[in-house]
């Protein structure tokens, strides 16, 4: 017999499937701790919005901790040094630097920066390109429940390989919400890292607390995409890439094996939102033979 509860129960997994699908955006604000005023208007963004602190910062422990009452994650901003020369931060961190001193600095940065659960990188391209120097700062990170978010400030970042061995997991960058202050390129980037974790599942973009990032943030963060879920970084540690490009192989591999006359598509197929998709799923079952059967019976 016909059991409607069994069609309904069906349908209500399979939405709950499409929602477990739906692209994840982690958006994480840097340089916390210098700006009070703007820092406190994304501190009353939805709570999934995380914030990076830099640990020297004249107001690091108040807007940590502001920011964990509020239910944001907090990360440690952890200040690297890049290739290019600029002033740098108290204890930036050097590849030449000794374990004991990389430890020391970031074991005064977790006590600056109270409820941190992960790090990441203030500028960084030397420091992060350097194997041996970020060997040194995740057999630091080892003692430490830190996750390691790659802010991707250079393409040949050594942070994966040098996780290695070590219990420290590492997610990295795809956008870059305000390299420029215009904004419309902001609000360019921020539909840029909606259409990547739409595509790949996730995405993690990275702004400041600039009065322009801010205003485009309160403007776009209510109006996301039905399929995209504001998430927290440590929400993607185990977060696979659906269709985004994998990690080099350390060596060279064979060509997999592939089937001639492979259909190959030449673009993405552009995402179907869950709506449509249960409309169609619908629209197939109430056409169906059986159903009109049923309906003819009933």
């Amino acid at each position: 017999m016909f059991q409607p509860r069994m069609l309904t129960a069906a349908l209500c997994g399979l939405f709950f499937t499409l929602s477990a699908q739906a692209g994840k955006l982690a958006i994480v604000i840097d340089d916390f701790g210098y700006r009070p005023v703007e820092e406190s208007k994304v501190l009353q963004m939805p709570a999934a919005i995380s914030v990076a602190v830099l640990p020297n910062a004249p107001h690091a422990r108040d807007m940590a901790t502001r920011a964990h009452q509020a239910g944001h994650e907090v990360l440690i901003h952890l200040p690297m040094a890049p290739l290019s020369k600029q002033p740098l931060e108290k204890d930036t961190l050097t590849p030449e630097m000794s374990s004991e001193e990389i430890a020391r600095i970031v074991r005064e940065a977790s006590g600056k920066v109270p409820y941190a659960v992960g790090l990441n990188n203030h500028m960084g391209s030397k420091m992060t390109s350097s194997l041996p120097g970020m060997q040194k700062v995740m057999q630091v990170l080892n003692h430490y429940n830190y996750y390691f978010l790659d802010s991707m400030t250079i393409g040949n970042s050594q942070s994966v390989p040098a996780a290695q061995g070590t219990q420290v997991k590492v997610i990295k960058r795809r956008v870059f919400l305000d390299d420029s202050q215009n904004e419309a390129a902001i609000r360019q980037q921020f539909s840029r890292a909606v259409k990547l974790a739409q595509r790949d599942g996730y995405a993690i973009a990275i702004g400041h607390p600039h009065p322009t990032t801010v205003r485009v943030l309160q403007q776009m963060l209510p109006s996301l995409p039905a399929d995209i879920t504001l998430v927290r970084p440590s929400q993607l540690l185990n977060e696979p890439l659906r269709h985004g490009s994998a990690p080099l192989p350390a060596k060279p591999q064979k060509p997999a094996f592939r089937a001639p006359g492979e259909c190959k598509v030449n673009k993405p197929l552009p995402p179907v939102p869950q709506e449509r998709v249960l409309n169609v799923i619908g629209e197939s079952i109430a056409d169906s033979p059986l159903v009109k059967q049923l309906q003819q019976l009933f």
